[in-house]
Order: structure tokens, then C-alpha cells, then sequence
């Protein structure tokens, strides 16, 4: 028999079968991405420390290199490599930081009149309660919160058109709607 130009013969696809299965096999397992959890946020294992800590909420950059350089922790060290004890300091200073004012995101607060740092859920909560408070004092940035519209004076004639009818209705919509059988009966 004749081999065609171009097939392969079946023994030649089983080898490429066998060889494929091989290759499969050599591949090094694709490295699980490990998280931690810090704050009950969740941080990517693989995130150096610096980075890392920016995903908790309430967290800025400069906040980050502050507990890195006040704690004596690496910058560049990886996440999954901090021991629990690190961890641990790590969100006791966060729930109570030690920095100079400027850095905290809460100064002088209206019920207590101390400066400190929120994070997490009570940032929200904090948010949420002075929108609430601005609406029901009815403020200028409460009346802008409640229609939805930007609070700190941007332009809206080309921006903050969500919602509501925006431009001209099209086909079906400015035909006439079909009369009804009551509708026809009146006409005869």
C-alpha cells in the first residue's frame, strides 16, 4: 500500500497521542493563588505587603507605607509569607494606628470630636449616616445626593445623563396606538 502525501499513518498518531499525554504529565501544576485574610478582606498571597494592604478598605497608599515602616515589616515582602504574629500586628495597629493626624481619613468627628481611622464596614457606615444626615438637614450636598446628581460641582450638561428619556423616540413608539373595539363601535 501507498502511503497518501499528508496523512499520517495511525501508528504515527498514536506516538503524537503518547507524546502529548507525556508532555501533560511533565507540566508543573498551575500554583493555586493563595488568600489572606486580613480585616475580613481578602489579599492576594502572591501581592507584595506595600500593595497588598491597599485592598483593605480605608487603607491608602500612605497609610500602607506607614504600617510597613512603623511596624518594621518589609515592603516587598509577600503576603503568604507573613507569620500570624506579623498578621495580628498588622490589623491591631490598623484598628488603632499610631500617625501623625494627617494620614487618618476620620478627622475631628462630629459625635465624639476625636480624629481616627475607619476601615472596612464602618467606613461605609460612616458615609452612609453623614448622606443621611446632609438630606435630612437639607443642604445643598443633601439635595444633590437625594436627585441624584453630582455633589461637588461638576458640569452635568454632558456627563450624569443616566436614567430618564434621552433623545428622540423612534418607529412604533411615535405611531399612533391601534383603536380599541369600544373605540370602533362609537365611530358606526
Amino acid at each position: 500500500m501507498a502511503e497518501e502525501k499528508g496523512k499520517p499513518t495511525e501508528k504515527k498518531q498514536e506516538k503524537k497521542g503518547k507524546e502529548k499525554k507525556e508532555a501533560r504529565r511533565e507540566e508543573p501544576n498551575i500554583k493555586a493563588i493563595t488568600l489572606v485574610r486580613i480585616l475580613s478582606t481578602d489579599i492576594p498571597g502572591d501581592y507584595s505587603l506595600y500593595p497588598g494592604l491597599t485592598r483593605i478598605k480605608g487603607v491608602s497608599w500612605s497609610m500602607s507605607n506607614a504600617i510597613c515602616t512603623i511596624l518594621n515589616i518589609d515592603k516587598n515582602k509577600k503576603v503568604i509569607s507573613l507569620s500570624p504574629e506579623e498578621l495580628e500586628k498588622i490589623s491591631t495597629f490598623i484598628k488603632n494606628p499610631q500617625v501623625p493626624e494627617f494620614l487618618l481619613n476620620r478627622k475631628k468627628d462630629r459625635e465624639t470630636g476625636v480624629s481616627k481611622h475607619l476601615v472596612t464596614t464602618d467606613l461605609d457606615l460612616a458615609r452612609d449616616f453623614d448622606i443621611r444626615r446632609m438630606k435630612k438637614i437639607k443642604s445643598y450636598k443633601g439635595w444633590r445626593h437625594s436627585l441624584g446628581q453630582p455633589v461637588r460641582g461638576q458640569r452635568t450638561r454632558s456627563h450624569f445623563r443616566k436614567g430618564g428619556a434621552i433623545g428622540v423616540a423612534k418607529g412604533k413608539a411615535r405611531q399612533a396606538p391601534a383603536p380599541t373595539a369600544k373605540e370602533e363601535k362609537k365611530k358606526k
